[in-house]
């Protein structure tokens, strides 16, 4: 036979493309030709797969061989197609009966001896094949675990190119040594949150409160005061609040977690929401995501469906810093390149922490502060404006007085985590026929239009913006965290009381009650 194909998997972004990998020998002097936009790496294809199928004991043939990739007008990179092509070649060499590669995907990189190495994202792979109806899919034995959480398709995992042909032939598989893991470039913006509870910090209720509001209603969070009052602790343990993923949110980001390479090798689907911390040192590619060829997922993408933490976040970059904001929005973000614009999920809780200046003692009786009025003013404007909008909870967090650093019961996780979880089930409840889950997602033309508040939270909040408290976009993210509030307490539509503190969140103003319920005429002297 002198035509054969097989199939192998493209990924752009986490949208996974079908890729038919044709092969054609021809009589012609000794040539091989790789069409169908390879990059670089792919076109080292052809040398990687000789030295591989004559090292496995196969004949290379010695005509004119062209080797097709469709379609044509797709990016093709990386080096996940050589055991699909050299399966090709073989199959239109005769070595291979064509029936045997019916409606099987196939990825995976060759070694010059015919072993197989891992790749990145064969999970995604995986789950692209099974929904474009593919029966089962071959992938290196290294990569096994992870593509085996697609349900619905039959996963074989090979360590060399000659036990991919035993399969196929129906004969005895050889037995090869394990391979061995490839040292990985794991991001250490990933962080493994250690085993903590929330009852382990004593005091901070304000605190406390802020990050069960943003837990339960899928809020941004901002915390800011001196040094060592527990901004990274209440952070940490904002993880431990919220429930896990659904099965759908965690085979999305256990997705994006095998694209990135963050996957180990006895992968387990994501079932926790990510926590991810990266350095405040962090470039804007690392962050956003990009790179060479085809973009790969960023920091922000890793934090799918749960917390990005940025500590210290003055000090990061403000260009950087302000790239958030179009995710922060919309729930993705789209990286643009000559070769491809890839799309990645980034619908995540942002949570920034800062000092109040360079030196940590502004407005706090730890000390005297030495910041000049100069310097203190562009250290809080490295944070922008338009950044600090978007965040629905702004909490001043002060040390803890010595007459509540001890004596004291905190909540644990699981106490708070379940009121957390009750307060969401009223939400899915709440929006069973929407495409949203969370009060966070709802759109402000929607909440204004379905889910409004009564009338004395709406003139409370509708004063507020006369007297130029709350921005437009402001006035909807209260009303936003008023429903969670609301969904904590149980009640079925927000008092003007929990839009009261509510504004207090937003605002960083004290949490004290609302004594007196009538509506603000004006701005308050």
């Amino acid at each position: 036979m002198a035509l054969a194909q097989t199939w192998s998997v493209a990924l752009v972004g986490l949208e996974g493309h079908l890729v038919e990998v044709e092969t054609d020998i021809a009589q012609g002097l000794p040539k091989t030709t790789l069409i169908g936009l390879p990059d670089a790496s792919l076109s080292e294809a052809r040398d990687r797969v000789r030295a591989a199928v004559v090292n496995s004991g196969e004949r290379f043939p010695d005509r004119k061989v062209t080797i097709g990739l469709s379609p044509a007008t797709l990016p093709k990179t990386g080096s996940h197609y050589d055991v699909a092509i050299a399966l090709s070649l073989l199959t239109a060499a005769g070595a291979v009966d064509p029936g045997a590669l019916r409606r099987t995907a196939i990825i995976g990189e060759l070694g010059l001896d015919g072993r197989i190495r891992e790749v990145r994202g064969a999970l995604a792979m995986t789950l692209a094949a099974s929904r474009a109806g593919f029966d089962r899919i071959v992938v290196p034995d290294l990569n096994v675990g992870e593509a085996r959480l697609v349900p619905g398709i039959q996963v074989y995992g090979a360590r060399s190119l000659r036990q991919v042909l035993a399969l196929l032939r129906g004969v005895e598989v050889p037995e090869e040594a394990p391979p061995r893991a490839e040292p990985r470039l794991v991001s250490e913006s990933l962080i493994r949150v250690p085993s903590v509870d929330l009852e382990d910090i004593i005091g901070q209720h304000e605190g406390r409160r802020a990050i069960e509001a943003a837990a339960a209603g899928g809020h941004h969070l901002f915390l800011h005061g001196p040094p060592g009052s527990g901004k990274t602790m209440l952070a940490e343990r904002l993880a431990g609040l919220m429930p896990e993923l659904s099965t759908d949110d965690s085979l999305e980001v256990s997705a994006v977690h095998s694209l990135a390479g963050l996957l180990t090798n006895d992968a387990e689907l994501v079932v926790r929401p990510p926590f991810i911390a990266p350095h405040h040192t962090a470039s804007l590619v690392s962050l956003v995501g990009g790179g060479s060829g085809v973009p790969r997922p960023g920091a922000i993408s890793c934090a799918h469906r749960g917390i990005l933490f940025i500590d210290e976040a003055p000090e990061m970059h403000p260009l950087t810093l302000d790239t958030l904001r179009q995710p922060l929005e919309s729930g993705f973000v789209e990286v643009h390149r000559a070769a491809a614009v890839a799309k990645f999920p980034a619908r995540f809780m942002l949570v920034l922490a800062a000092n109040p200046c360079p030196c940590g003692l502004a407005g706090t009786e730890q000390g005297v502060c030495n910041c000049t009025p100069q310097v203190l003013a562009r250290y809080r404007q490295r944070i922008s404006g338009p950044i600090k909008d978007r965040l629905d909870i702004q909490r001043q967090i002060l040390p803890a007085a010595r007459t509540t650093a001890t004596g004291e019961q905190a909540e644990s996780t699981a106490v708070v985590a379940a009121r957390v979880q009750a307060a969401r089930d009223r939400q899915t409840h709440r929006y069973r026929n929407t495409a949203w889950t969370l009060n966070s997602e709802i759109p402000g033309p929607v909440l204004r239009r379905e889910y409004p508040l009564d009338d004395a939270g709406q003139q409370l909040l509708e004063a507020h913006y006369t007297a130029g408290r709350l921005t437009a976009r402001g006035f909807d993210r209260v009303v936003r965290l008023a429903w969670t509030l609301a969904d904590l307490a149980g009640r079925d539509i927000p008092t003007v009381e929990h839009t009261h503190e509510a504004f207090q969140l937003r605002s960083g103003h004290t949490l004290t009650p609302l004594t007196d319920h009538r509506p603000l005429k004006g701005p308050t002297p």
